[in-house]
């Protein structure tokens, strides 16, 4: 029998390194071809990692809870089956006969690192981290100030890099760590990219006291990830939230008759969030400049050439999350129709890649399924707005006719933009929001399904 090394796989073009949450097999068992191996974490989205072969777990090769680069061999199989191994385009499985002693130099090579430059670390570092840290010139204390995004409170690349810029303006880290060590109350805030502490702001967290009967429920890691981003969002972005109400009739009556054959011809289901969608990017087009971000110094603004589109999806647990919609504009209805019901589905199931949730330059939310008419939604970063559209409702108003004015039962919906008010004006975020209405009121009638 030979061995064969289980690669972690390439997940996406912005992913480097993954988490391993659990391992759904243990040394000695037999694995089949295809059969998951173990669970892994980037970000919001959880990952299987199937076995390209079959045959026995030999070695694990990390532990639970550890970070993996991609490409590393994270264990050995033993197979028979040498000529016949199926490789998923993803993994590039080679043969392992010096497997244990590369992973043992890998390892031995990351241990003389921390012993030469962070012998004394308290927390685990990602060689990136550590590489960075040191080129930078960052101590041991510095770098163990920081708070880091990462399960468990691991800093990660993009939090070294965002406290970079910031670090020699007035030592705000320290500040922190000083203030919070004397008063036992206060607490550096790590959100997302940016930590309160990088523009040294502490936040004071109330005393919560616990009745009897109260039960305490531990965040998820989603959860945990969803919390530091919205907070995150507030403390970079002043929000100011425009309102819009749209008479959607058209729409709806196109949609009431053209849903049915729709479905049968296409086999989707035609609900309204594509609709939405396709009329947000055209009003993208004509107002490009919604379709932004701020660099990290706050001082340049980044214009998104591509129009790519989230839709915040919520899930069975009661978590939030984003698959994006890549070039929105260049799709047509069909199109758009089959990337919402796609990634809605597969975000119910847990089975979006990392690139799926990454790259999103403007989010729509649909507080509308949930009942509500309108909402005032988090800015989702480096995004600088959000439209959240809010259930459709049958309401008496007034219609201009050639005959005269008439009452007449139409359907309306509130339509909501936050913006960041940094770069956003009211008369930019008003204008698009109308436009967007303007588009969804005009739906014509007479459209071809």
């Amino acid at each position: 029998m030979a061995n064969f090394d289980l690669i972690m796989p390439k997940m996406g073009e912005s992913v480097a390194e993954a988490t391993i949450i659990k391992w759904t097999k243990n040394e000695g068992d037999f694995v089949k071809t295809d059969e998951t191996v173990l669970e892994i974490a980037t970000d919001k989205v959880d990952s299987e990692i199937p076995s390209p072969f079959e045959g026995t777990l030999v070695k694990k090769l990390f532990k639970e809870g550890e970070v993996v680069q991609v490409g590393a061999v994270i264990a050995v199989i033993s197979s028979d089956a040498a000529a016949t191994v199926s490789t998923p385009a993803s993994t590039s499985p080679v043969k392992a006969e010096s497997a244990t002693a590369a992973v043992a130099e890998q390892k031995t090579e990351k241990a003389t690192a921390v012993v030469s430059d962070f012998s004394g670390a308290s927390k685990f570092y990602s060689p990136l981290v550590k590489t960075i840290a040191k080129e930078e010139g960052i101590s041991l204390a510095e770098l163990e100030s920081l708070a880091g995004s990462g399960q468990n409170g691991r800093v990660t690349k993009s939090d070294i890099l965002a406290y970079l810029p910031n670090r020699n303006k007035n030592g705000a880290t320290t500040a922190s760590s000083e203030s919070k060590a004397s008063t036992g109350t206060q607490e550096t805030v790590k959100t997302g990219n940016v930590s309160v502490a990088d523009n040294t702001v502490l936040v004071q967290r109330p005393a919560v006291s616990v009745g009897a009967g109260d039960e305490i429920i531990e965040m998820d890691r989603m959860r945990k990830i969803i919390s530091d981003h919205m907070v995150m969002s507030k403390h970079v972005s002043p929000h100011v939230t425009s309102f819009v109400e749209a008479d959607v009739t058209n729409l709806v009556m196109w949609r009431d008759k053209a849903k049915k054959e729709f479905e049968k011809r296409e086999g989707e289901k035609l609900t309204f969030t594509p609709l939405f969608i396709e009329a947000v990017a055209k009003a993208i087009k004509d107002f490009p400049m919604i379709n932004v971000s701020v660099d990290q110094t706050g001082t340049k603004i980044i214009k998104r050439k591509n129009i790519n589109i989230g839709m915040a999806a919520a899930l069975p647990s009661g978590n939030l999350i984003v698959p994006v919609i890549k070039n929105a504009d260049e799709k047509n209805l069909l199109g758009i129709t089959k990337a919402v019901n796609d990634l809605a589905t597969r975000a119910r199931a847990n089975k979006l890649a990392p690139d799926e949730i990454q790259g999103g330059t403007f989010t729509l939310t649909n507080v509308g399924n949930f009942g509500n008419v309108m909402g005032t939604p988090i800015i989702n970063q480096p995004q600088v707005a959000i439209m959240a559209v809010g259930t459709i409702k049958k309401k008496p108003a007034v219609i201009e006719t050639p005959q005269g004015d008439v009452i007449g039962i139409r359907h309306f919906m509130f339509l909501s933009l936050s913006y960041d008010h940094r770069v956003v004006d009211g008369s930019l975020g008003g204008s698009f929001l109308r436009k967007v209405a303007d588009y969804l009121e005009a739906w014509d009638l007479n459209r071809p399904v």
